[in-house]
């Protein structure tokens, strides 16, 4: 990076965090206001800081790979959510509310006992801890990439930072500093759409690039068939899409600590629907610029293998040679599929129907043929540097910016990167904190803590869960697609939590002697499904929660008998 990126990057961090901690430095006195925060916020700060969240460094690192590789259809994750954003806001709010709770298992235990709400807030702890891990390994690839420093130091630096500026703030000074933080993150997906617009040739409109990209069918963000095998469909995306936003938004502490500290009730419901209704188009835009991307690297030749450092390793092996002569024909195959490119567009401005389909019949096939190329890189790599992972979606639009945005547009989108990370890691670690200290620690003990044991108890506990996700971030590139795997390990957890707070919420007649052996049965097998089918993981939401109720009122009815009004 340039001087003036460096600039832009850390004078936009020191700004932001600093004005966070410091409208918020009175906020921290007392373990009331460090665990809830202020409780005066706009519809505007909540939502923003509801966004903030969920768009982690992964957002903007993965998913325009994620496009670039298999289109728009990852949007469909997100068709539930603007449904389940209604059922929270109508159904769920008002009872935190009303019950004043500090986290959302308070009301499982007030329910179910103190059994199911330590249950939920366990569940909740090793999926979010996990999670976390993966959210900070996003931003360490990008200093590693930029700048060479070694991953694992630089986890811990990111990670240290991060934690530091939690612990020091508190609830408060996350929801501050995320709200900031989102209008950045805005600003930067705006200035890469355009950027890649301004870097196609001259003679390639917005109209030929999404001529070309639905020549691939990049553009195909719906498929209808219903496949229980397919990740993206319309049916797992509005079904499981919608329980995985209903138990996300509705029952993970990360998210329900930030809408609760809302001025009131309607402030609250108002950042949840804005969080809904601007969801979607933010993702689309997010993917449709992995999509441009695509596109421009049919006129600007792509590296062979995205992750540099990983393809200058496997170089200075013996594999030397032969990756030698893959590059030389990558050179040529890419050469080649801008000429089809161009014809293309020359068919699409001026030319008949016959050959233009005649051009994207040409352009498909020699690029089949440059992915076999790209494929075989790959296993010449995991040959050469066994146990290495070779899969580079996560390395697509960060190579991107390294080598075509001009100086301090650079340093911006790094900042939306890394600004992204912090505000959802610091928002995560402060919800683990949090719900470790008051529905484990503080409720489990014999007796009450005071203010000062409860302050260093949440402090202390959010340094350890800071820990385990710099720990786990250190393993985190065994893993395929980072957005995909967020998603998996949520979907794992959140339809047995969801089933929790439904059971609690909408079915009088489930006990609490039956939910929690249902609810432990239900884990069991979802986490077995995942290992032994091929089901979509957004189906799990839905199977979780629905054995969850199944089994709590089969259990319920086997231990308590509806007895007869006539007896």
């Amino acid at each position: 990076m340039t001087p003036l990126d460096w600039l832009v990057l850390l004078g936009t961090a020191a700004l932001i965090i600093g004005r966070g901690l410091w409208v918020t430095r009175r906020n921290t006195h007392t373990a009331e206001a460090y665990l809830r925060g202020d409780t005066s916020q706009s519809w505007v700060t909540v939502g923003l800081a509801v966004m903030a969240t969920q768009a982690s460094a992964i957002t903007f690192l993965s998913v325009p790979g994620q496009a670039y590789e298999d289109g728009m259809r990852f949007l469909q994750v997100y068709f539930g959510m603007p449904l389940a954003m209604i059922v929270v806001s109508v159904f769920l709010v008002p009872v935190y509310y009303r019950l004043k709770v500090y986290t959302a298992y308070e009301v499982l235990e007030a329910r179910f006992g103190v059994g199911a709400r330590v249950l939920g807030a366990s569940l909740f702890l090793l999926q979010r801890g996990l999670a976390a891990g993966i959210t900070l390994y996003a931003p360490a690839i990008i200093l590693t990439a930029l700048l060479g420093w070694p991953l694992e130091s630089t986890v811990w630096g990111i990670g240290g930072a991060v934690i530091l500026y939690t612990v020091s703030g508190g609830a408060a000074a996350v929801a501050q500093t995320q709200k900031h933080q989102m209008v950045v993150m805005l600003l930067g997906v705006a200035v890469a759409a355009v950027v890649v617009v301004w870097r196609l040739p001259e003679s390639v409109g917005v109209g030929d690039a999404l001529t070309l990209a639905g020549t691939f069918g990049r553009l195909d963000a719906i498929r209808w068939e219903f496949n229980l095998a397919d990740r993206y469909n319309v049916w797992s995306g509005v079904l499981g899409g919608f329980f995985l936003s209903l138990s996300y938004f509705g029952t993970d502490q990360s998210q329900v600590g930030r809408y609760l500290g809302g001025r009131s009730l309607t402030e609250s419901r108002l950042g949840l629907l804005f969080n809904g209704v601007v969801k979607i188009p933010m993702q689309a835009a997010i993917l449709l610029v992995g999509v441009l991307v695509f596109v421009f690297y049919l006129f600007e030749p792509p590296p062979l293998h995205f992750n540099q450092a990983l393809l200058r390793q496997a170089e200075a092996t013996a594999a030397a040679p032969e990756l030698a002569g893959l590059q030389q024909r990558w050179q040529d195959q890419r050469a080649l599929l801008r000429h089809d490119a161009q014809a293309v567009v020359a068919a699409a401005q001026g030319g008949t129907l016959a050959e233009l389909q005649a051009a994207q019949r040409q352009l498909l096939a020699d690029q089949q043929l440059a992915e076999q190329t790209r494929r075989t890189a790959k296993l010449v790599i995991a040959k050469a540097l066994p146990g290495r992972e070779t899969k580079d979606s996560d390395y697509i639009f960060l190579s991107f910016v390294q080598r075509w945005l001009p100086p301090g547009l650079v340093g911006l989108l790094v900042a939306v990167i890394l600004f992204a990370a912090m505000s959802s890691i610091a928002g995560e670690l402060s919800a683990l904190g949090t719900t470790t200290t008051l529905d484990l620690w503080k409720r489990l003990r014999r007796q009450e803590p005071d203010q000062r044991q409860l302050l260093f108890a949440s402090r202390a506990f959010t340094v350890l869960w800071g820990g385990v996700a710099v720990a786990f971030a250190s393993v985190a590139s065994l893993l395929d697609n980072l957005i995909q795997a967020v998603n998996i390990l949520g979907s794992l957890f959140y339809g047995t939590v969801l089933g929790l707070f439904l059971a609690a919420f909408f079915v009088a007649r489930i006990s609490g002697k039956a939910v929690v052996p249902a609810a432990l049965t239900a884990q069991v097998t979802v986490i077995a499904l995942y290992l032994t089918t091929d089901i979509g993981f957004l189906w799990y939401n839905l199977i979780g929660c629905a054995l969850v109720l199944a089994l709590a009122l089969l259990l319920t009815l086997a231990i308590e008998p509806r007895r007869d009004p006539a007896a």
